[in-house]
């Protein structure tokens, strides 16, 4: 887990639409001020998860891909 983040939450060997879905409740959970770090290796969840958190208002904090693997970090804003 990236010590930046409060939880981490692994998606790997899910596909489409499923990261964005239990990403969804997982930021739920979470206390403002706190942050999610998403593991995912669908092609199709690094931009579903940059939109849900621009729909929702909240903060991508970091965001990098190794290999075809991609890391985000979220922080909850509100």
């Amino acid at each position: 887990m990236n010590p930046n983040a409060n939880k981490k939450l692994d998606l790997t060997g899910l596909t489409c639409p499923e990261p964005v879905f239990r990403t969804r409740p997982a930021l739920d959970k979470l206390n403002i001020g706190e942050t999610l770090e998403v593991i995912a290796d669908d092609p199709a969840a690094e931009s579903d998860i940059q939109s849900l958190v621009k729909h929702l208002g909240y903060e991508i904090i970091k965001s990098n891909k190794e290999d075809k693997t991609i890391h985000i970090i979220i922080k909850k804003t509100q």
